[in-house]
């Protein structure tokens, strides 16, 4: 049986292309010097063999967690989760998409003008998707992360300066809406993420990770749009209609 330090560098990517953001993370090039083993890598780039397997059995153990039942959660816990998961992921992945989708343009380029602007398209939607996810971070997310606290306490909660929670929640969605037709348009240039025929290993493994970026851009969407933001201005009415019932007792 094939042991983890003695499959090739080539081998893991072709099996998982998401080791791929792995080996880049440590400079270790997959493409070109792929038949090395993950010994003779680590060896090459005095890197722990230890530290870089673990790293790669934490990708391939990865279970999905579609079957997980987000609305029964609390919202301070959905928006711990939203953030450790998906604006993390966007975070991580972008730096590496930045380097694989700019070594593309300058090889492939020329035969494949599409790639500079699927490039752009990215470029432009990974900067726009860091400041949506700041917005959240700074404004949005404390202050459903109150609510939920605020609730399980029982007491009245200060309304934030922004007015009514259905303001930045607006703003919100009318992001989540251009980033999503943003990159439908990439899925169109990439022809589904499906490669040319005369496409190198660092081509295939872009145009996976393009697609990755995308469904995971869904999974995050859909938990902010149909499940945290309905909940926190379902709750914040009831703060309303508590706080106006307080008044009409006092």
């Amino acid at each position: 049986m094939e042991t983890l330090v003695e499959k090739t560098i080539g081998q893991y990517v072709a099996d998982d292309f998401r080791t791929a953001a792995i080996f880049s993370k440590y400079g270790i090039d997959f493409c070109c010097k792929g038949n090395r083993t993950l010994a003779e890598a680590c060896e090459s780039k005095q890197i722990n063999s230890a530290t870089l397997e673990q790293e790669i059995n934490t990708v391939l153990d990865y279970k999905n967690k579609e079957g997980i039942d987000f609305k029964s959660w609390p919202l301070d816990l959905l928006v711990d989760y939203i953030e450790k998961t998906h604006h993390r992921y966007v975070q991580e992945k972008t730096t590496v998409l930045y380097r694989f989708l700019d070594k593309l343009c300058k090889v492939h380029g020329g035969r494949h003008p599409e790639l500079l602007e699927i490039n752009n398209l990215f470029i432009a939607g990974a900067g726009e998707l860091s400041k949506h996810m700041m917005k959240e971070e700074l404004v949005l997310f404390p202050f459903i992360k109150r609510m939920a606290e605020t609730k399980s306490k029982s007491e009245s909660i200060t309304m934030p300066h922004f007015g009514s929670v259905d303001n930045p929640i607006a703003m919100m969605k009318d992001e989540h809406t251009t980033e999503g037709e943003r990159f439908a348009k990439i899925a169109e240039l990439t022809n589904n993420y499906t490669p040319p025929t005369d496409a190198c290993e660092t081509y295939k493994v872009t145009f996976a990770m393009l697609q990755e970026f995308e469904q995971d851009l869904h999974k995050h969407i859909h938990l902010e749009n149909n499940i945290l933001f309905p909940e926190a201005q379902l709750l914040e009415k009831k703060f309303t209609i508590l706080d106006r019932l307080s008044s009409t007792l006092l």
